[in-house]
């Protein structure tokens, strides 16, 4: 019995498109379902080592819901290597600022942490409304 390894041009054909509406969903449920299905995990392809995930498009992201008091307590850091240069902002600000920075912040923490991982965060794509420009590819609803 032999292993089955993925090659990256046994995949590109078999990407899906997905869509997810985050409408009253919770980040992290709804993050860790992106993560699972941006990795490839949820295919009987699936190799650790290649990137064999499909296409997810999220729409509605700003009505993402968070419980608790995570709206003014959760925060956001960015710190610039210099002396002094550690900025907070909180989920609230954010989230008025860059309506789609929470969720890609936790679907980028639960994938891999090296190049494969940023190629499988490039194929998410995030709006705040419910529009997106991706009707071409034929967007199936995610389960």
């Amino acid at each position: 019995m032999k292993t089955f390894t993925a090659k990256p041009a046994e995949t590109l054909p078999t990407r899906k498109w997905w869509v997810v509406d985050a409408k009253g969903q919770s980040l992290g449920r709804v993050a860790s379902r992106i993560a699972h299905v941006l990795r490839g995990k949820h295919k009987p392809i699936f190799t650790p080592h290649t990137d064999t995930g499909d296409f997810v498009i999220v729409i509605n992201a700003k009505m993402v819901r968070v419980t608790g008091k995570k709206t003014e307590d959760k925060m956001y850091y960015a710190y610039s290597g210099h002396p002094g240069g550690l900025k907070g902002r909180s989920y609230r600000e954010l989230l008025e600022k860059h309506p789609d920075a929470p969720l890609r912040a936790a679907v980028r923490g639960m994938l891999p942490k090296n190049t494969l991982g940023r190629k499988m965060l490039a194929k998410l794509k995030i709006y705040p409304t419910a529009e997106h420009p991706h009707a071409a590819q034929q967007p199936q609803p995610m389960p």
